[in-house]
């Protein structure tokens, strides 16, 4: 891969931020950051309540999450345990012993794709999808 493309992969990835909401977005945070790595970059809130949280994925972009609260205000955030993301790892086999050591419901184990990604997939424990693996996309086309 080029510098360019290489460049144009990093900017590209942090301009999605996937966001859902969460029944105890505290516990499912510290899940997030021991299982899978994220690195918990800001949480706002009170109590148990979290009104807005971002967390980055070392390799680039990240997710933004909440507590599920009576009377949301319709902005189509997912409902708790209806997420699901694909998240590109560079380690899917180190991802995959650590999240099942943290206790992550392994729903699909690892496994080489026919187009050449090394993918595995899991349950958190809100009941979220998480799918990672090594395929970065398609190359963007000029």
């Amino acid at each position: 891969m080029s510098t360019e493309e290489t460049h144009a992969v990093q900017e590209r990835a942090p301009q999605v931020w996937p966001t859902f909401r969460a029944r105890d977005a505290r516990a499912l945070i510290r899940f997030l950051v021991e299982a899978f790595g994220f690195e918990q970059n800001v949480v706002y809130g009170e109590g148990d309540l979290v009104h807005h949280a971002e967390l980055d994925w070392p390799e680039g972009g990240g997710v933004m999450l909440g507590s599920a609260r009576e009377g949301d205000d319709g902005r189509g955030l997912s409902e708790p345990g209806h997420f699901s993301a694909y998240v590109v790892t560079d380690r899917p086999d180190e991802l995959h012993d650590r999240a099942k050591a943290a206790g992550a419901e392994i729903t699909t184990e690892l496994y080489e794709t026919d187009y050449g990604s090394r993918d595995f997939a899991v349950r958190d424990p809100e009941g979220n999808h998480w799918y990672f693996g090594t395929y970065r996309g398609a190359p963007r086309r000029a």
